[in-house]
């Protein structure tokens, strides 16, 4: 029974809580995908330079807080600047619309010019996020560490593993679970919500009943925002700030769109947690599990894995042809916001 619960926590520690804080930090990044596909009927490939953005803004204004000594301890301080990283981020959004993506959907133009523009908008937010804080690893979070350290579960549960739960891994999986109700509390009970529906289930019929179409793309483009920001900074404070490494995250981001449904924001948030424990599980190296649920003298030379670290990234690429093989409607196939 020990060996059992020794392999279930070394399971918890390095593949069931860190898939479920990278599975949310997905999840919010697929559903403002999933919100610019359903409503504005186009692929936003300048989705991931948008959470940079928004976790940029999130970071200056963390450390102007820092510097006059404004802290919400035990808490990363980043959490008071979200707000600050959201309106910025809102206000870029509103801009760019208004004076990139406004000219195309007023010509109705064909969905793949919007992706080959908004192509183009990532260049450029990539390089003014450069500019501004530079290329390299930024560290902005304060406030406790642990949660629950390794050494003192051990102590209480006298097992040979360790079980650890970070700060940013609990405030990662809560966050995300407050705004997906939010999210859904706001698309199904309210009249703005209501209108975005009908306006992503048939554009025409909407419009002949009376809802303000600038509006809907308004109200949109504020929910990405702040979808966008929320998430790069979560993931900015889990994994530390870098700015190409939001670029990267675009392939598992479309990834759990796709997986899901694009369009049903239900789907991309089942495809976030899909790709990132497929990722965890695919590449974690099992020797130890192995070894304590088989027999004593059992020994192995390999590390049981199927796929070394390095093809991590592969796998939301294998997972994303497999389903567009398969099922390329998703697994929510048939709903839409």
């Amino acid at each position: 029974m020990t060996d059992f619960l020794n392999a279930l926590t070394l399971l918890g520690n390095f593949l069931i809580i860190p898939g479920l804080t990278y599975g949310s930090q997905l999840a919010l990044g697929a559903l403002g995908v999933t919100l610019v596909y359903g409503v504005l009927r186009f692929s936003n490939f300048g989705h991931g330079e948008t959470m940079a953005f928004g976790a940029m803004v999130t970071i200056l204004v963390t450390w102007g807080l820092q510097s006059l000594g404004i802290s919400i301890q035990p808490l990363p301080t980043a959490l008071l600047a979200i707000p600050v990283g959201i309106a910025v981020t809102v206000l870029l959004t509103l801009l760019i619309d208004r004076f990139v993506y406004r000219y195309h959907r007023e010509r109705k133009a064909n969905p793949v010019i919007f992706l080959i523009v908004s192509i183009g908008v990532m260049f450029f937010l990539g390089g003014l996020i450069r500019f501004i804080i530079g290329p390299g690893d930024q560290i902005f979070f304060d406030g406790t560490r642990f949660i629950l350290k390794a050494r003192e579960f051990k102590q209480m549960t006298g097992l040979d593993e360790g079980l650890s739960l970070k700060m940013t891994q609990a405030v990662t999986i809560i966050t995300a679970v407050m705004i997906v109700a939010a999210m859904f509390w706001f698309l199904n009970h309210t009249r703005t919500g209501k209108s975005m529906r009908a306006y992503s289930d048939n554009e025409n019929l909407a419009l002949l009943s009376g809802i303000n179409p600038d509006r809907v793309v308004m109200i949109t483009w504020i929910l990405v925002a702040a979808l966008a920001t929320i998430a790069g900074t979560l993931y900015g404070l889990d994994k530390s700030f870098k700015p190409f490494v939001y670029m990267q995250l675009l392939l598992p981001i479309f990834a759990s769109a796709i997986v899901g449904g694009v369009g049903n924001p239900i789907g991309a948030i089942a495809g976030g947690y899909v790709i990132a424990f497929s990722e965890l599980i695919l590449t974690f190296a099992y020797k130890k599990v192995v070894l304590y649920l088989g027999p004593e003298s059992m020994e192995i030379e390999s590390l049981v894995q199927f796929l070394g670290t390095d093809y991590k990234i592969a796998v939301s690429f294998i997972i994303l042809v497999i389903v567009l093989i398969i099922k390329p409607t998703g697994l929510f196939s048939g709903k839409t916001i």
